[in-house]
């Protein structure tokens, strides 16, 4: 017999209803309007196209239910997206669930987003989200928590908002604690060893996803843009001279230097390098953006003191900002008013000086594999198996790979020469699999998903991570709110928390857990 009931509002790939399900709970229905994900719920449960509430902005009505979870879609508060909070019409689905809450009344709610609802830049919105669940009469609070800290060997940061209607229960809630013992990434990969945790000093660096014992770093960086010891860049994996490898590393040092700037990586002249290093040449400089390592930049510009037709906006508006004739595209960059009229700097002074209305009387160069995300070769970072952690699983499929050996070495200089002689060279490295996908988010790895990637990876990748839901329901449910047979042996130790944890009128407080 079920221990209570549940409602699962954006319902994804059924993440919340494996957690829930786990501990006794039934689910009465699910909302969901993504097609793949409705036929992967469906397939992956016995329930019919009946169960599907559909569009939660449609829905009137809810079955009676104890329990409501809701992965109200992130777009707005995340990172990735445009941060316009309730300015994006996909924040207003916050709305439509509070308001599902305040009539269907359910004894407990827990509701899931991205970490950066909880973000400085958006306190308005979650102080707004607080407080309509304060005046829907349920207590609430917000946790910060990491799956890694909660049984998947995968850096993933999530709010969690936990309520209750009750204000006895939400006074015996305790979050769940940190597992004392974390899983290796290695252990959900197939046809992989296992590896077990060596404890030392060494491994918590402090800027590292991971290290192992030695302090070194369990992953190696494909990027032109940052430096560190198992960074590969795009000079070391082409065929390059001493002095190319030289030149590129110069440009890496110095190119953040508000000398050369205004931005936080500044394209370089070839005056700037000769200074730097009086024996650099235009041959030099012309040999790395033949092989695809810098590329030449127009920077600055002059009028011409000729106009040919009518300006465009764009044109007008740089014209605008030129000084004593003179535009400098970085500089330019900079300004607000022309980030907010989108205006392509570089495209519009290139289509300007097509025109003849000015000329370029600067050129600099820089690194051509520009974007810290895309990596070099297609490939962002390389995990080894002994690892802690895998980054965290995105709908967009990311650039990441694990390898298939490992490596030892005694040195930092060792343990590089052979990543890149045993597994770079090799093509020792593959991308995770689907079964590999479901274990790192806590599903079950024969879970059924689409056969094509991108579909399967965007699925998995919105996902909640299922143990950290499960631990921290399984918290909900041991507070008694759904009756005695779920409060457990842990209820009267709970019951014991101070005032500090407890609010009175029941406002809502923040923990952060793991993070």
């Amino acid at each position: 017999m079920a221990r209570f009931t549940f409602i699962d509002l954006f319902a994804g790939i059924v993440g919340f209803r494996l957690a829930l399900e786990s501990i006794g709970g039934k689910c009465m229905g699910f909302s969901e309007i993504n097609n793949d994900a409705i036929k992967t719920y469906l397939d992956n449960f016995e329930d019919g196209e009946e169960a599907n509430f559909g569009d939660i902005t449609k829905i009137t009505d809810l079955p009676p239910h104890d329990f409501m979870t809701a992965g109200v879609p992130c777009q707005s508060w995340s990172i990735a997206g445009k941060n316009l909070g309730f300015d994006d019409d996909r924040g207003q689905l916050w709305n439509d669930t509070l308001y599902l809450l305040n009539k269907s009344r359910p004894k407990a709610f827990i509701f899931e987003n991205v970490k950066g609802l909880a973000d400085p830049r958006n306190r308005n919105a979650l102080a707004y989200i607080l407080d309509r669940i304060r005046q829907a009469g349920y207590h609430a609070t917000t946790l910060v928590l990491n799956a890694h800290d909660y049984g998947v060997p995968q850096t993933r940061v999530r709010i969690y908002i936990v309520g209750f209607r009750d204000a006895d229960c939400f006074c015996r809630f305790a979050p769940p604690q940190p597992l004392r013992h974390k899983p290796l990434l290695s252990s959900v990969l197939d046809g992989i060893g296992a590896y077990t945790h060596s404890d030392g000093d060494a491994r918590k660096a402090r800027w590292s996803l991971s290290c192992n014992a030695k302090g070194f770093n369990n992953y190696f960086l494909f990027n032109d843009l940052r430096g560190g010891e198992t960074t590969i860049h795009s000079w070391d994996i082409s065929t390059t001279t001493d002095k190319e490898k030289a030149i590129c590393m110069l440009h890496l040092r110095n190119r953040r230097k508000k000398d050369y700037g205004p931005l936080d990586g500044n394209p370089l002249s070839l005056e700037h390098f000769r200074r730097l290093d009086p024996s650099i040449t235009q041959h030099d400089i012309d040999g790395l953006v033949e092989k695809g390592i810098l590329k030449e930049v127009d920077y600055s510009f002059e009028l011409t003191g000729q106009t040919n037709g009518e300006l465009t906006e764009a044109e007008a508006a740089l014209l605008g900002e030129g000084d004593c004739g003179f535009f400098c595209v970085d500089e330019l960059k900079n300004l607000r008013h022309l980030k907010l009229k989108k205006i392509n700097v570089a495209a519009t002074l290139a289509q300007m000086e097509s025109n003849g209305i000015v000329k370029c009387v600067e050129r600099r160069y820089d690194f051509k594999n520009g974007k810290i995300s895309t990596g070099l070769n297609g490939i962002n970072r390389i995990f080894l198996p002994s690892s802690d952690i895998y980054p965290t699983l995105v709908a967009s499929d990311t650039n990441d790979y694990v390898t298939t050996v490992s490596i030892e070495a005694d040195t930092i200089e060792e343990y590089r020469r052979k990543f890149l002689a045993e597994v770079y060279a090799t093509g020792a490295y593959r991308q995770i699999t689907k079964s590999e996908a479901c274990r790192i988010q806590g599903f079950p790895a024969d879970f059924r998903l689409p056969a094509s990637r991108a579909r399967w990876m965007h699925l998995i990748g919105n996902s909640v991570a299922v143990p950290v839901v499960t631990k921290l329901a399984w918290a909900v449910a041991r507070t008694g709110v759904f009756g005695n047979a779920m409060a457990g042996i842990e209820a009267a130790a709970m019951a014991n928390l101070g005032e500090s944890q407890c609010q009175a009128g029941g406002t809502a407080h923040q923990l952060t857990i793991g993070f």
